[in-house]
């Protein structure tokens, strides 16, 4: 059997309450393999897709795919192998979260065995080692948003759906969702993440969908998605021992347009969106300078998002 492209393909998935469009034909493809950020503003359609692709919605029109198999609303077979935390997890107060992670566990079809081996270890990974046999009501929002991921990893499924892992979390907290992300993805598994942090999903996300109204804006990598919107970048590299030999070596890279100096620090205009702060710094250490830190100035996620959603202003949905 080749190898699964696509951990999530939809075609023209569509879902509307009424006269309201929440989702609108949207074609979406996410790379096995990936971690891939969900993005978008309130009312963009983010959780409605979520609760469609996890079957807690049924579509108004339009297919989709995941792990290879086409997802039909009456069938949860095709959902084996998922992972699903929804955004503000709600758990039975009266359950102690290690009786909560063998319940679902249970219920996704994990044994016994597997279930005492995972169990402590997910508990662990949360950050809830010690809390394990306290009642969820006693539990803390952010720890329930802990349990939340452990109870979507248990039987270490192949794409696991977060959708906002982050909220009520504490900056350690946030840290340690990273963390936890890039953990699953080494393991091989794809992660499909909705958010409004971008600075987080920078960090951790491969590849990006940005939606507004319920349909795609800009998909890619990170890289594409903010070369959509910026015509140039700029370094900005801070040097020690700047002389006019350091500039002029940097200004003879092929790629370099402009070189202006502002104290100990260059500014480097560029006509690429390639990382090339490999070169910039080659290029000064070779002219004699001493490189302290180099910068990519104007090529955020967060510029990028702003920028394209301007241009697509107007009309309204739902999330």
């Amino acid at each position: 059997m080749p190898p699964l492209e696509f951990a999530i393909e939809t075609r023209g998935l569509t879902k509307r309450y009424g006269p309201l469009v929440a989702v609108d034909h949207l074609d979406l493809r996410v790379e096995a393999g990936t971690v891939h950020g969900f993005l978008g503003p309130n009312g963009a359609g983010k959780t409605t897709t979520i609760k469609m692709l996890v079957g807690l919605l049924r579509p108004d029109g339009g297919s989709a795919r995941v792990l290879g198999r086409e997802l039909g609303w009456d069938s949860p077979g095709a959902r084996l192998g998922v992972g699903y935390m929804p955004e503000l997890p709600r758990f039975p107060g009266h359950l102690r979260g290690r009786e909560l992670l063998d319940l679902y566990g249970q219920m996704c079809g994990v044994s016994r065995q597997d279930r005492g081996e995972q169990i402590p270890r997910l508990l662990e990974r949360a950050g809830l080692g010690g809390r394990g046999d306290d009642l969820i009501g006693e539990y803390s929002k952010g720890m329930r948003q802990r349990l939340g991921m452990a109870q979507a990893l248990l039987g270490d499924p192949e794409l696991v759906i977060l959708d906002e892992p982050s909220i009520g979390l504490d900056p350690v907290g946030m840290v340690e969702v990273r963390e936890q992300v890039r953990e699953i993805a080494r393991g091989g598994a794809t992660v499909f993440l909705s958010s409004h942090l971008l600075h987080e999903v920078q960090q951790v996300c491969t590849h990006a969908t940005i939606i507004n109204r319920g349909v795609v804006v800009a998909s890619g990598t990170l890289q594409e998605i903010t070369a959509q919107v910026t015509a140039a970048s700029t370094i900005e590299a801070e040097v020690d021992k700047l002389t006019d030999t350091v500039i002029k070596k940097v200004r003879s890279l092929s790629f370099v347009t402009g070189v202006s100096k502002e104290g100990k620090k260059l500014l480097i205009d560029l006509d690429t969106h390639d990382d090339v702060r490999s070169q910039v710094s080659q290029a000064i250490t070779a002219g004699g300078g001493v490189v302290l830190s180099v910068n990519v100035k104007g090529q955020t996620l967060e510029d990028a998002f702003i920028q394209l959603l301007a241009k697509r202003e107007g009309g309204g949905s739902t999330d």
